[in-house]
C-alpha cells in the first residue's frame, strides 16, 4: 500500500469521496476524529459503510482505526466493526508484540462469531506512539500473523512529552521525533514488515510533502499516511516505481540469475553486490502487488 487516507468514520460524504480519491487504502477513523459523545454513533456510520462497500470488487482496501487498548472502548469498537468486514483495523498505541498478541486473541473470537476465517482481518501497528512504544518496537517479530506494516505517530508523541512542537521551521522532524522514525523503521525490519511513514499535516503544502515523502522512500518506507485526498497523487507518484528503476532492478536480478554463484557483478561499469539484489527483488515485488 503506497497511500493510506484517513477519514472520520462520521465525516459522510468524505468517505465517498475518498473512495474516489486514488488511495490504496481508506482507514474510516473512529480514534483520535471522533469525540467520546460520537463515538456509538460513529461505530454504526462505520458498520452501515463497511457493509455498503466491503463486498465491492473494484475498491480501495478498507481499514478501521479503532481506539486503543487502553482507552477501554476496543472491544465496543471491534464488536461494531468486525461483522462488516474491514480488510484491517489500524492498531493505535500498538506496545509492542504483547499487545498484538493481546488484539489478535480478540479478533479471533470475533471472527469466529460472524463466520470469518481466523486471520481474515489483518493488523496495522501505529508502534511509536509513545514512550514505551518506542522501547517495544522490536517486539513485533512472529507475535501475530496478522500485522501487514508497522507505522509511528508524533502528534500523540509529543503530547506525551510535553513538546511545543514536532518539526522545526523548516517543516523538518526535531531531534525526538527523527529518532522515534527510526525505530520504527528498524522495528518493521526486524519484523520483516513494511513500513507506513506517518502523516504530513501541511496538507496544503504539496512542495513539501514531495519532499518529505521523497525522503521517506529513500530511507526504506514503502508507503504513507494522508488526512486530505489532495495528498494522495503525490504519495502515490512517489511510491510508485520508475520504468527506470524496474529496469535497473530486472537487470540487476538477471545478472544474479546468470551467475548464481557470484557475491558480486559488475553491470554498466559499477559493482553490484548481494544487498542490491534484495532490494531489487523487493522493488519488483512491491510493483507485482
Amino acid at each position: 500500500m503506497r497511500s493510506l487516507l484517513f477519514v472520520p468514520a462520521d465525516g459522510g460524504n468524505k468517505l465517498d469521496k475518498a473512495m474516489a480519491s486514488g488511495a490504496d487504502a481508506v482507514i474510516i477513523d473512529l480514534e483520535d476524529s471522533i469525540a467520546p459523545e460520537r463515538k456509538e454513533a460513529a461505530r454504526k456510520a462505520c458498520f452501515d459503510f463497511l457493509k455498503s462497500n466491503s463486498g465491492k470488487a473494484d475498491r480501495p482496501r478498507l481499514l478501521v482505526r479503532i481506539n486503543g487498548l487502553d482507552t477501554g472502548m476496543t472491544d465496543a469498537d471491534l464488536d461494531a466493526i468486525v461483522p462488516g468486514k474491514p480488510d484491517a483495523v489500524v492498531f493505535p498505541k500498538a506496545e509492542g508484540g504483547t499487545s498484538a498478541v493481546h488484539l489478535d486473541a480478540k479478533l479471533t473470537a470475533r471472527e469466529a462469531v460472524v463466520g470469518l476465517p481466523e486471520g481474515a482481518i489483518k493488523v496495522l501497528a501505529q508502534a511509536v506512539e509513545s514512550a514505551a512504544g518506542l522501547f517495544l518496537a522490536g517486539t513485533f517479530k512472529d507475535s501475530s500473523k496478522r500485522l501487514i506494516g508497522m507505522t509511528w505517530g508524533p502528534e500523540d508523541l509529543s503530547a506525551e512529552l510535553g513538546a511545543e512542537a514536532n518539526r522545526d521551521e523548516h517543516g523538518l522532524l526535531t531531534e525526538p521525533y527523527r529518532l522515534a522514525r527510526n525505530i520504527c523503521l528498524y522495528g518493521a525490519a526486524a519484523a520483516k514488515l513494511p513500513a507506513i511513514e506517518t502523516v504530513y499535516v501541511d496538507f496544503r503544502n504539496s512542495e513539501g510533502l514531495r519532499r518529505d515523502t521523497e525522503m521517506a522512500r529513500r530511507d526504506g518506507f514503502t508507503g504513507r499516511l494522508a488526512i486530505h485526498p489532495a495528498q494522495v497523487a503525490v504519495i502515490n507518484e512517489v511510491f510508485t516505481p520508475t520504468p527506470d528503476q524496474i529496469a535497473k532492478a530486472k537487470a540487476v536480478i538477471a545478472a544474479f540469475a546468470a551467475n548464481p554463484g557470484a557475491g558480486a557483478i559488475g553491470i554498466g561499469g559499477k559493482m553490484f553486490d548481494r544487498p542490491h539484489l534484495v532490494r531489487a527483488q523487493a522493488l519488483l515485488a512491491r510493483v507485482a502487488k
